[in-house]
């Protein structure tokens, strides 16, 4: 950690040297809007809160513990969310400002002329509009007027408070905040772990590269053994007669949405592209036309705002059953984007009905994910399909779209783009009855995103803040629309549960349930969602119910790491599961030691979190260290030694670890590189790790080369770039360098230290150098009793705080903190006392 002196002395000699000072790359399109570097900076390294602050809403008070984690204390709802807002602003306000801008389209505002295509894509999604749909719902619930006050509480910190060096330094000020503003950060999040563009990208690597290829690149399944509801997992599940309120049964019944395979989709896809290019290239005097619906203009400016590859998760619960307390324990670390500062923001909030502290993103009011008197829940991704892609027919100006048997006008919207330096841009947004049209360089689609509509998340996560035991969880998991996760949760009283959550869609063409990964024929009303109204409020008659959605109650041992929920699901849910090795290590650990009959506790599951075993590297080094001894290939004796006495852990000052984590980068480059190049597609087009180390050795891909030549062929440009850049263990190349602020490449200062980490993607301690993603939170609980958790930096996003960076070291460390609800009765931080207007 810096000390404030330190931090000063670094801003210090940046304002001496001026803007050059601080431009370290020629990537000048941020810095060119900083406000000239004077002595206003100054003024944000000396932000403290005051001692009292007026509320609307009544007393309230904010105590920060040794980490800078607010405990707000209040007898009134409103009140303690008031706190929470301003509690929330101080530390994160240009977090929470920076944000709402991503998801309104409004960056270019600040930044200029580098972020237009950004903000084009946001606003043509309208996620504002969704989150406006959002807010005219949730206005009407318990949660509304709490989450009016925290919007009160962040536009205190607005009005009165010295704003932080962010805004400073561009020379801007935030607008209000709203709550439809926190609707867009359920939106973000939400979009973030499932916008998925999969089957225009299906399509293209199909016609590229052949149908068979990519099917065998790009399996539906992998071939693996460790889906989360594994044979081992036994429980109860709910009976289709249980539905509650609100919770419809198809009229045709559920049996005609039991499709799970997608035989026939890659070829559909295909057909979709080709019959449109070819359309697309047919006299312009027809009276209709398809459009070209994917293609790599239009694929490689969406695939910019996909999820992340690789995004996911970590969580598991043990039962009492295997706990040295006899009471359950839940494990969680979410991958995430890591930055500075860290997605997440602890708090705990203490009122006359509940008690609850974990972590939620700024901009939320409520614990996302956490504890409270009586259990503990958390959340990873399912990956499950709930976007889907349609092609129209066009008339001949391009000014209406064929719906069945009639022309239909498209709903449009003007919109302006502000862009800071530069010329503003008139943006039309235009939809159709699915959704938003997305159109680029002559080629559109149109999207179906079950975001795209009311939804209840935020009411269901308030309610699990206030939830006593299972069955309140249960009920209120009911209402958790999207996004489609895993919730694991556990209490005090025993018992555990997993359920899927998220609205899952039914697709259906010709009346036959069919898979989402494929174009569907908009025009024809082919995988149309029943219930579904973009931008109003659902009836979601037309998705798979919720006692059909995977689940299980009162497991005994259940793990989730992103993989495949189930082998033989009741309904088609999706195939962007992640690869097994994290779920397979975490149950492999988990059976051994419940196996051996001795009970878990607090430590054990820490110490599972920090687990860099890689079992990339059991598939494939043996394999690897033969072909080296086999060879005749000089100089790789000490890439074959470092192999050969490797424990098979992504250890920072590992070397075996190094030559691995760039072998098998080369290894994927050797395999693809030629024939995606061929086909037009770069790397990030290339199959997964498992893919990788499954491919059969008398296939294509090894047509030319054997399996061991191509081995031999990367260890030695693994060797060339080792020798060239001088790393000698892991933490060499694998640092935190990735971690970064928004304004990293011109103010590096703003950055935490590079330090040398351990993990990979394919490790339970997670963490891709490649991405920055990784462990972006750490919690274990055992609910009523102990609980520990760590934030990759620090709970406040101000500079000159201590607390900017206080945690960072801790996390890179796999140590943990205590987090628990207790209530300090010293005396407050800062006081919230009513206004008296």
């Amino acid at each position: 950690m810096q000390a404030d002196t330190t931090r000063r002395g670094v801003l210090a000699g940046a304002l001496a040297a001026g803007v050059g000072g601080l431009t370290l790359t020629s990537a000048r399109e941020l810095l060119d809007q900083f406000a000239p570097l004077s002595g206003d900076a100054w003024d944000a390294a000396d932000r403290s809160l005051p001692d009292t602050v007026e509320s609307p809403y009544g007393e309230a008070s904010v105590r920060h513990d040794e980490f800078g984690v607010p405990t707000v204390a209040a007898d009134d709802e409103a009140a303690a969310y008031f706190t929470v807002g301003y509690a929330q602003a101080f530390d994160r306000l240009f977090q929470l400002d920076l944000q709402r801008r991503v998801m309104r389209g409004q960056v270019s505002e600040l930044v200029g002329e580098s972020t237009v295509e950004d903000d084009e894509f946001h606003i043509a999604m309208d996620f504002a509009g969704a989150a406006e749909a959002t807010w005219e719902h949730v206005s009407e619930t318990p949660a509304g007027p709490l989450i009016e006050a925290y919007a009160d509480g962040v536009n205190a910190v607005i009005e009165d408070e010295q704003l932080p060096l962010e805004f400073e330094l561009l020379g801007a000020e935030p607008e209000p905040w709203t709550p439809v503003d926190s609707m867009l950060m359920e939106k973000q999040i939400s979009w973030d772990l499932t916008g998925s563009f999969a089957e225009l990208r299906q399509a293209l690597l199909a016609d590229r590269l052949g149908e068979e290829t990519a099917a065998e690149l790009y399996p539906e399944r992998l071939d693996h053994d460790v889906p989360i509801l594994r044979d081992a997992v036994e429980g109860e599940r709910l009976d289709a007669d249980e539905r509650g309120d609100g919770e419809t049964e198809r009229e045709n019944g559920s049996e005609a949405a039991t499709h799970t395979g997608t035989e026939g989709d890659a070829a559909n896809a295909v057909d979709r592209l080709r019959q449109s290019e070819t359309a697309s290239d047919t006299d312009s005097n027809t009276a209709a036309e398809h459009t070209a619906a994917v293609g790599p203009a239009l694929l490689n400016w969406l695939s910019t705002f996909e999820s992340p590859p690789g995004v996911g998760s970590n969580s598991w619960v043990v039962s009492g059953e295997h706990t040295e307390s006899g009471t359950p324990i839940v494990a969680y670390d979410p991958h995430l984007t890591l930055m500075t500062p860290p997605l997440w923001y602890e708090q705990h909030v203490e009122t006359a009905d509940a008690s609850v502290r974990g972590a939620t993103f700024p901009g939320v009011p409520f614990v996302i994910a956490g504890t409270n008197d009586s259990g503990v829940w958390s959340f990873t991704n399912v990956g499950a399909d709930v976007l889907d892609c349609y092609e129209y027919e066009f008339d001949e100006a391009g000014e209406r779209y064929r719906y069945e048997d009639e022309w239909r006008e498209f709903e449009t919207e003007e919109r302006e783009l502000a862009v800071a330096g530069g010329k503003n841009r008139t943006i039309t947004v235009r939809k159709t009855v699915h959704g938003p049209v997305l159109e680029r360089e002559g080629q559109t689609v149109g999207v179906a995103w079950t975001g795209h509509t009311a939804t209840r998340t935020t009411e269901a996560i308030y309610e699990f803040g206030r939830s006593d035991g299972l069955d309140d969880v249960l009920e209120s998991t009911r209402k958790f629309d999207l996004p489609t996760q895993n919730l694991v949760y556990a209490d005090a009283e025993g018992r555990t549960m997993y359920y899927a959550t998220g609205k899952l869609p039914i697709r259906e063409v010709d009346g036959e349930a069919v898979a989402g990964n494929r174009i569907f024929d908009g025009s024809a009303g082919e995988g149309e969602w029943d219930g579904f109204t973009p931008f109003g409020e659902s009836s979601w008659d037309g998705f798979v119910p919720f006692e059909e959605k995977p689940h299980v109650i009162d497991p005994d041992i259940l793990a989730t790491a992103n993989q495949r929920v189930t082998d033989d699901p009741t309904h088609y849910v999706g195939t962007g599961y992640a690869t097994p090795y994290r779920g397979q290590r975490i149950y492999e650990r988990l059976d051994e030691r419940v196996g051996g009959g001795e009970p878990t506790d607090l430590d054990f599951h820490r110490t599972l979190q920090d687990d860099a075993y890689d079992e990339r590297a059991a598939q494939l080094v043996p394999a690897l260290v033969d072909a080296v001894r086999a060879s005749e290939t000089t100089g790789l004796a000490n890439a074959r030694e470092a192999l050969e006495s490797w424990d098979y852990r992504m250890d920072r000052d590992s070397r075996g670890a190094l030559v691995f984590a760039r072998w098998i980068e080369h290894y994927r480059r050797e395999l693809f590189e030629p024939a995606f190049d061929d086909a037009g597609l770069d790397d990030s087009y290339y199959p997964n790790d498992w893919v990788v180390a499954t491919l059969p050795a008398d296939g294509e891909f090894f047509a030319e080369r054997s399996r061991a030549e191509t081995m031999i062929a990367a260890l030695e440009t693994t060797r060339d770039e080792l020798d060239e850049e001088g790393w000698d263990a892991y933490g060499d190349w694998n640092s935190t360098r990735a971690i970064e602020h928004p304004f990293g490449v011109e103010a590096p200062f703003l950055d935490y230290e590079t330090e040398p980490a351990d993990g990979s993607r394919a490790t339970v301690k997670n963490y891709r150098v490649d991405s920055a993603v990784g462990s972006s939170w750490r919690m274990v609980v055992e609910p009523g009793g102990g609980a520990t958790a760590i934030l990759p930096g620090g709970n406040s996003g101000d500079y000159f705080s201590e607390h900017y960076d206080d945690q960072f070291d801790r996390w890179r460390n796999g140590e943990q903190k205590a987090m628990d609800r207790t209530v300090d009765d010293g005396e407050a931080d800062v006081s919230f006392v009513e206004d008296g207007s």
